[in-house]
């Protein structure tokens, strides 16, 4: 659990994280969020707001047993109420952190999150192989010459 806040920073550096409201919405309205996190502390309103975030682009939303102050001090920042992760290999590394700490509230989502890591993972790893007919066959014409 004492690794979240530095696996949150990490993906902050990295640019995969969006902190606050606003930045969660539009991650969440664009799809781009696969894991949103809110603190154990967080108010009513901001939970709401979460939800319905998390409605709204079919992303998974956890209640974390972390504080604002305890979720923001791996950001940088004095608290942080509510945030989204925009990787799905970050997202499927706090959700197994998350999981190993209590397995029955978080492993449905570690469960789901690393399946769609291992898909993504895949899809790179074809997209980036060498294909045998990426080079392009001329034709011989039937005078003798190319073209």
């Amino acid at each position: 659990m004492d690794n979240i806040p530095s696996l949150l920073g990490l993906a902050l550096r990295a640019g995969r994280l969006a902190v606050g409201e606003e930045p969660v919405g539009a991650a969440c309205r664009c799809h781009k969020g696969y894991l949103l996190l809110l603190a154990s502390d967080a108010a009513d309103n901001t939970i709401r707001r979460a939800l319905q975030f998390s409605q709204a682009g079919n992303t998974i939303c956890l209640t974390v047993p972390l504080t604002k102050e305890e979720l923001g001090s791996g950001l940088g920042r004095r608290s942080c109420a509510m945030l989204a992760i925009t990787d799905v290999g970050f997202a499927a590394s706090v959700a197994q952190q998350l999981a190993l700490a209590d397995p029955e509230a978080y492993g449905s989502a570690w469960q789901t999150l690393s399946a769609k890591a291992a898909r993504a993972k895949k899809r790179r790893a074809e997209k980036h192989a060498p294909h045998k007919d990426k080079g392009a066959r001329r034709k011989k014409n039937p005078t003798g010459g190319t073209g």
